[in-house]
């Protein structure tokens, strides 16, 4: 029987000519990254182990980017510790003004490759699978026997393939695809499996989109997600990377534990209302849902296409007088590339704050955490009770055309609804 692309990638990792779902194999690692709040912990436990060094400085990453700049003095003494590491060890380093939220700088630096076997400590490291690659999340006690061994277990997860089909409408991006796609199966749809990506639809998809896809595969319930190498990921990659790599698909009979069929014909804009990624609604169908605040950013929805896309609703409007717009770009690679271009002065303009590139507000860690019953429409990727700030506030998640445009309106709205 025929091997998914997952199951072609872990079989190669492992030494061997193929793997099944259950089987337990030991896999090499082509990368291993850690942030400013995971990073501290896998430290102390790779320290313990008496080594002097990691197994290979150049497949090592620390990305300070959920408490940057520094909040308070623990913040600051959990990226000193991250940053003295990195420095002693050689190993790649993404420093605050130079680099931005980890699941934008690794692909924009050319490190998220077709084939590889990639971990790191955030849940969201599903993020690369966009790039034909098998990469997933792990605790930090995982990420500091990585460091030392270049190698790791992993339960070969099976597969959920999703054929996308339809015409997919011109105002729908891979944030209402995802939202959408979870709100069919539910949170748990996708639970310890890969969610394979495919079909006419995702053929014609940007690469932004597919990033934004798998970034929220965990929100399934899923390992990760992962799509097809095709033109569109080498023209990408061909701008950031000229290290070699092996795309891989999956064969023709290739075992899925279920295939999934959604047409996108008739979809639009959509929003996920509290408390969980899987109550999606249109938004046009949301009444009357007065907000307090909007973040447009995160490692979701915080890449140059998104910033233009908001700037394209927010151009010559203004933010509701009763609403906070907070615009955060994903890298400082984009936050250059807008201020080119004008994103950040028609932000500005409307009435936004045009922030530094921080996972910040995402996690409720700050620079926008919301108080005891306001209301924020986020492009950020999840929106459980209590992980903006008050656990009596709400969020809803939307793609950044939908957010502008509820922050224009002060209500959740579907750019429709603008005049």
């Amino acid at each position: 029987m025929g091997q998914t692309m997952t199951e072609k990638i872990l079989a190669k990792g492992a030494g061997v000519d193929e793997v099944t779902p259950g089987d337990i194999v030991e896999v090499n690692l082509d990368l291993v990254m850690t942030n400013d709040v995971t990073a501290p912990l896998s430290i102390r436990e790779f320290q313990k182990t008496g080594l002097e060094k990691v197994f290979d400085p150049s497949k090592v990453v620390f990305v300070p980017d959920h408490f940057v700049p520094a909040k308070d003095i623990r913040s600051a003494e959990n990226a000193k510790i991250m940053r003295e590491f990195a420095h002693e060890q050689g190993t790649l380093y993404f420093e605050l003004g130079r680099a931005g939220i980890e699941h934008v700088v690794l692909p924009e630096n050319g490190l998220t490759l077709p084939g590889d076997i990639i971990i790191g400590a955030d849940s969201h490291t599903c993020t690369y699978g966009a790039f034909n690659c098998f990469s997933t999340g792990m605790g930090s006690t995982d990420i500091a026997a990585a460091m030392a061994t270049g190698t790791t277990w992993i339960r070969v997860p099976p597969t959920l393939k999703l054929v996308y089909t339809g015409t997919l409408p011109e105002d729908i991006g891979g944030k209402d695809l995802i939202l959408h796609t979870i709100g069919q199966i539910g949170v748990d749809g996708g639970l310890n499996m890969v969610l394979e990506f495919t079909g006419p639809v995702i053929d014609q998809l940007p690469q932004d989109d597919r990033i934004a896809m798998c970034n929220m595969a965990i929100e399934a319930g899923a390992d990760t997600g992962i799509f097809p190498f095709d033109d569109i990921t080498k023209t990408w990659l061909d701008e950031v990377t000229d290290r070699p790599y092996e795309a891989v698909a999956s064969d023709p009979d290739a075992h899925y534990e279920r295939v999934v069929e959604i047409d996108v014909t008739n979809l639009k804009p959509v929003v996920a209302l509290p408390h969980l990624p899987s109550n999606v609604h249109f938004a046009d169908s949301i009444e009357d849902m007065t907000i307090n605040q909007v973040v447009i950013g995160s490692c979701t929805n915080g890449r140059l296409s998104d910033l233009r896309a908001a700037a394209e609703v927010l151009r010559g409007r203004e933010v509701h007088p009763n609403v906070r717009l907070i615009v955060i770009p994903g890298s400082q690679k984009v936050h250059r590339d807008a201020s080119k271009e004008g994103l950040d002065d028609i932000f500005m303009e409307a009435g936004a704050i045009f922030s530094t590139s921080t996972c910040g507000p995402c996690l409720g860690g700050y620079m926008g955490v919301i108080a005891d019953g306001e209301r924020c429409v986020s492009t950020t990727n999840r929106n459980f009770r209590g992980r903006m700030g008050h656990r009596s506030a709400e969020i809803i998640l939307s793609g950044p055309k939908v957010a502008a445009a509820s922050a224009v309106l002060g209500r959740v709205a579907d750019p429709s609804q603008l005049n």
